[in-house]
């Protein structure tokens, strides 16, 4: 643990292996991921409001889970540039940005379901 607030572990391009126990943790997040997206990919379905949160969140999963399968290989294999662990501090970096904007519209949720039952009150009384 002391070596990961050094730039020496972040930034050499020849890193060594994931410890067993980091990497045991790293597949099941990626399996975590492919799992949340086939669920995901039977609920994106249905209709509703809903609807589009899901189906962002379905990207989200399935391409996270894709990149963390590549980093999986990568490290493997001990490829030297693509196993580095900036890497993966710019993909950790690039989820909380995207989980960030699919919440930020999942907040606007509830402001859509008052306008939709607003423009429903005003077209009952519309021939």
């Amino acid at each position: 643990m002391n070596n990961l607030l050094t730039l020496a572990y972040w930034f050499t391009l020849r890193p060594e292996m994931l410890q067993p126990w980091a990497q045991k943790t790293f597949i099941g997040f990626v399996i975590l991921l492919i799992i949340i997206s086939a669920l995901l990919s039977i609920i994106k379905r249905r209709g509703g409001i809903y609807r589009r949160f899901f189906r962002q969140f379905y990207n989200f999963c399935v391409t996270n889970s894709l990149i963390g399968l590549l980093f999986l290989f990568f490290n493997y294999e001990a490829v030297p540039f693509f196993a580095a662990r900036f890497w993966l501090g710019l993909w950790v970096i690039g989820q909380l940005a995207w989980l960030f904007f699919i919440f930020k519209n999942l907040k606007a949720i509830p402001e859509k379901k008052r306008q939709l039952s607003q423009e429903q009150e005003l077209k009952k009384y519309i021939p």
